[in-house]
């Protein structure tokens, strides 16, 4: 008869092989280092993810990057809405505005619309979009519609094809995604990315400020994004 602490030991190298075996898969996706895989799945079991949420999220990743510029932006605008529950940072987090990076938004599988529009932005680099098209964009929302007057703070993700066309806005209140003129409820106040600042949010070219230190929650994002593995 086998102890109990034997049948462990016989246990524990079937159990490692499928653990490496996970990882391999996983590694094959991500195309990193096992250190970087490593390092993103602690972040994601640290806040109570599973490998299989990675795993969806690196597929996703994978299978976008040979997609056209709008199925590309369709595919994860629709992945994010679709598997994310709209929740307050307060019941999230405990804090009244926290900005979370990508992998702890997955893991808990909730957010406000700084969250939905942060993954977003963050899935659609490593999916090969450059970051020049994209911006992310503080905006006033007016509830009810455009001729409501009900407003409240509000985020969206926006695509620009070439430095002048109209963006397209990929947003977690609705499911198209539209051009900014079919927006009329939406009312721009600034625009930002990885790159810098436009305090006129829809301006063409350079960002009107390089440093995004005055934005500090951005600031302290970009930094722990860039701790868990992330390039921008």
């Amino acid at each position: 008869m086998i102890s109990q602490t034997g049948a462990d030991r016989l246990l524990w190298p079937l159990a490692a092989m499928r653990r490496l075996a996970a990882l391999a898969a996983v590694f094959l996706l991500f195309q990193a280092t096992i250190a970087d895989v490593e390092k993103m799945l602690a972040t994601l079991q640290r806040y109570g993810g599973a490998e299989s949420v990675f795993r969806d999220w690196r597929q996703l990743i994978d299978d976008s990057k040979s997609l056209e510029a709008r199925d590309k932006l369709k595919r994860i605008n629709e992945f994010f809405n679709r598997k994310l529950l709209f929740l307050d940072d307060i019941k999230v987090w405990g804090q009244t505005d926290y900005w979370a990076t990508p992998l702890e938004t997955l893991a808990k599988g909730q957010g406000d619309c700084e969250d939905y529009t942060i993954a977003k932005y963050f899935t659609l680099l490593s999916a090969g979009m450059p970051n020049e098209q994209l911006r992310l964009i503080y905006v006033k929302a007016r509830i009810g519609g455009p001729a409501s007057n009900v407003a409240q703070a509000h985020m969206v993700l926006a695509w620009y094809e070439t430095p002048d066309a109209e963006p397209l806005l990929l947003d977690n209140l609705i499911t198209d995604i539209r051009p900014a003129s079919r927006r009329p409820d939406l009312q721009p106040v600034f625009s930002f990315n990885s790159m810098g600042i436009w305090s006129n949010p829809v301006a063409k070219g350079v960002p009107s400020s390089t440093g995004v230190g005055r934005l500090t929650r951005w600031q302290d994002l970009l930094n722990r994004a860039k701790a868990e593995g992330f390039a921008f």
